[in-house]
């Protein structure tokens, strides 16, 4: 029930709000790069947007996986892909497979950045599924997961590439707005 108002009632009331009669639901010829698209959306939501704050419970973070696969799933809201949730066509399943017939498939794992299993490839999934299509998703809540996350993505090669989206969904570095200084001129003075 806390995920339901969480995430489904926010998350429409967010969809209502911020993406009815925008761009957001016109769609790229390629599975690859409307699930990129999507994800790139709900990371600026997330990061830019206060869209963090669905990720923390009493000021605990809410490490689950699965409630930002839910969280995903929502940004696929009048969409002709077929989007599929856990699908198991050998070797595990994958968090979602996306596709437009069987030619254009993409792949995406979500992983939290204290995930164990963090440096498993999503090239298992990719031949189970036959696609070279994938796309990692990363949550990280604080500057340590963060450094981890990188250090883990030098040590595999994957630092920089388009395939692999960091989502920083730490509390303690989006100040206010009112509370950020001006670069070029220090803190504003609100009173001259």
């Amino acid at each position: 029930r806390d995920t339901e108002e969480q995430f489904i009632h926010q998350l429409r009331a967010l969809v209502d709000e911020k993406l009815a009669g925008t761009e957001f639901y016109r769609e790229a010829n390629d599975s690859f790069e409307e699930s990129l698209r999507r994800l790139l959306f709900l990371k600026s939501v997330i990061e830019g947007q206060d869209g963090y704050r669905m990720f923390y419970f009493k000021g605990k973070p809410i490490q689950r996986e699965a409630d930002l696969q839910i969280l995903y799933r929502l940004t696929w809201c009048a969409s002709t892909y077929d989007v599929n949730r856990e699908v198991n066509n050998g070797r595990g399943p994958v968090d979602f497979k996306v596709s437009k017939g069987s030619k254009d498939k993409t792949l995406i794992e979500f992983k939290l950045a204290s995930n164990s299993k963090l440096k498993h490839q999503v090239g298992v999934y990719e031949a189970a599924n036959d696609t070279a299509k994938s796309i990692k998703a990363i949550l990280y809540f604080s500057e340590s997961e963060f450094r981890k996350v990188q250090g883990t993505l030098n040590e595999l090669g994957l630092n920089g590439r388009r395939d692999v989206v960091l989502i920083d969904a730490c509390r303690d570095n989006k100040p206010s707005a009112s509370n950020v200084r001006d670069s070029a001129q220090g803190v504003l003075d609100l009173d001259s």
